[in-house]
């Protein structure tokens, strides 16, 4: 008898997925980090 699996499961047992998911979803994180804070950032005043 095949015994079924909750999705959640099936994705906490696919250990090159958390992995992925893992680096991408910290890279976009601290990518939109650093285009928030360059947008913030005042202009330079040049001499």
């Amino acid at each position: 008898m095949e015994e079924r699996k909750h999705p959640i499961q099936r994705l906490m047992d696919n250990t090159w997925l958390l992995l992925f998911l893992g680096v991408v979803l910290t890279f976009i994180s601290y990518t939109a980090w650093g285009v928030i804070e360059l947008m913030s950032l005042p202009n330079a005043t040049l001499p």
